[in-house]
């Protein structure tokens, strides 16, 4: 018998939820199908519930470069799940419009194009955010109302819907989560931001 010596190096992983002080029991289930496979469901992300019971990530981009009122083409952090088609808002109440393309070949950015203008100037770190469809006379919204924000990070896998950790109260460190609009965190009452 030899002696067996195995090199690994540790990975530190930097957690956002420093207090969880309720969840919803038992977790929830999070659709896969409004999903990137292989792209992380981050810590922090907002959940809505639909009318049969399942939870949606409530996606988010944060944006990296200004961007006036007249802009269709908005600068995006890598890793967020945002599809062709997705109808996407900067605030509710103002536009919403889909999404035509989305170029992820720069290295440290994607440029999401959306339809028409959004009529909203878009400051560095604002999110734009996952819309309802809306018609010519109505007012942008949540396709998902926010309910809770994941309590932990979770690979997407393809037709694998997901049991999450749905925290209802709690502490997260905003600069560890994804984008936030001010919309999500007014609906988020019981969620803190330090």
């Amino acid at each position: 018998m030899g002696l067996r010596i195995d090199r690994r190096k540790d990975e530190r992983v930097v957690h956002a939820c420093t207090h969880n002080l309720a969840d919803i029991p038992n977790g929830v289930t999070v659709c896969s199908a409004d999903l990137i496979a292989g792209v992380v469901l981050r810590e922090g992300t907002a959940i809505g519930k639909d009318e049969a019971g399942l939870y949606h990530a409530i996606k988010t981009a944060r944006i990296t470069e200004a961007a006036n009122n007249t802009a269709t083409a908005y600068k995006v952090e890598k890793g967020h799940h945002f599809k062709k088609g997705d109808f996407v808002m900067l605030k509710v109440g103002a536009k919403a419009y889909a999404i035509t393309a989305i170029d992820t070949s720069e290295a440290t950015h994607d440029t999401i194009t959306v339809e028409t203008t959004l009529g909203v100037a878009a400051e560095v770190g604002n999110a734009l955010v996952q819309a309802a469809a809306q018609s010519a006379d109505t007012k942008s919204a949540f396709k998902y109302a926010p309910k809770a924000l994941t309590g932990d990070s979770y690979d997407v896998k393809d037709l694998d819907n997901h049991l999450v950790v749905a925290v209802t109260i709690g502490q997260f460190k905003e600069s560890v989560i994804p984008a936030l609009s001010d919309d999500i965190k007014a609906a988020l009452t019981g969620i803190v931001l330090i």
